[in-house]
């Protein structure tokens, strides 16, 4: 009997045993994960900030090449005005098409690609009908054009 009791305290010690390693197994594997989830958040947090940045820089050099643009019409303004006539009906016609790149220079360099952007949409609020319908058929003139 004393053989039985003493088989019966080594399974009772490795049973124990076996569910202490169990436990601390299962304790390393959660804080396996915990590390490998931090390690992911803080990789995702990474990437996040740097695609901000790209963003933002990409956003700055379009609001620059948009300001460009309107120096540059301006330009061509000062240039057209400098070289066509100044009298007669050629002379109203290139005074005329003088003020809309000048006008249409000065509206790019103080509104920008935010501001252009913010005129849309408040035109598409106002004119909502309009605006579905001349987006439908430039979708409609873009799909034709590709499909030949």
């Amino acid at each position: 009997m004393a053989t039985n009791q003493g088989h019966q305290n080594t399974k009772d010690k490795v049973k124990d045993t076996a569910t202490s390693v169990a436990n601390q197994a299962g304790d390393m594997a959660s804080k396996a994960g915990d590390m490998a989830s931090n390690m992911a958040s803080k990789v995702a947090n990474q990437a996040s900030d740097m695609a901000s940045k790209v963003v933002n820089k990409v956003g700055d050099t379009a609001e620059s090449a948009t300001s460009s643009v309107g120096s540059s019409l301006q330009s061509a303004a000062g240039a057209v005005r400098e070289n066509m006539p100044n009298r007669g009906m050629l002379g109203s016609a290139a005074g005329a098409v003088a003020d809309t790149l000048d006008s249409s220079g000065r509206y790019l360099e103080d509104k920008g690609l935010s501001g252009m952007s913010d005129d849309i949409a408040g035109v598409i609020k106002r004119y909502p009908i309009p605006a579905v319908l001349l987006a439908l058929g430039l979708g409609y003139l873009i799909a034709s054009s590709t499909r030949s």
